[in-house]
């Protein structure tokens, strides 16, 4: 895999990991309010927000794969060559 789809694919898993986390604290905090009119909504939130909060740490693993991937790539022997031979 190309390095930089590989940096563009850390960046992505990284956004959704800290987007996950803050989804799943407004998840908790929004629909788990004083608003909800039974118990079983307020379970099913907090059921939800956690489902959601488990999402970031296998995202936040991936990125750092993907990053780590990246770094690999850059020091492969004959990697320079093959860009250098495609490109003219």
């Amino acid at each position: 895999m190309n390095p930089s789809i590989c940096r563009t694919l850390s960046t992505i898993c990284f956004q959704a990991g800290m987007l996950s986390i803050l989804l799943s604290i407004w998840i908790w905090w929004f629909l788990n309010g004083a608003g909800s009119s039974s118990p079983e909504e307020q379970a099913h939130a907090e059921r939800f927000g956690i489902f959601v909060g488990l999402w970031a740490p296998t995202l936040l693993i991936l990125s750092n794969r993907f990053d780590r991937y990246a770094d690999k790539a850059k020091s492969l022997p004959g990697l320079e060559l093959e860009d250098k031979d495609e490109a003219p």
